[in-house]
């Protein structure tokens, strides 16, 4: 028997979401052989980030990932001050 995984992470930022969404999706479609299903979308000012695996440790990896690229685009956001 194969268990299904999944986490949702919502994120909620006015001056940076958009931003933040074009730098982590386009990573996301450049990664076809990623062993978890991940869905990036924005809807007025929330991001929400859906991951899905047969493998907890595939979540707890891509969930670790994906927070630290959504880390890494706030901090670069917030040093250029925009």
């Amino acid at each position: 028997m194969m268990s299904q995984f999944n986490a949702i992470v919502s994120i909620q930022d006015k001056g940076k979401v958009h931003a933040v969404f074009d730098s982590i999706s386009a990573d996301n479609m450049f990664y076809p052989e990623n062993p978890t299903k991940t869905k990036i979308s924005l809807k007025k000012d929330t991001l929400q980030i859906e991951i899905s695996s047969n493998e907890i440790a595939h979540l707890r990896a891509n969930i670790n990932s994906t927070l630290r690229l959504v880390q890494a685009s706030s901090d670069s956001l917030e040093s250029l001050k925009i």
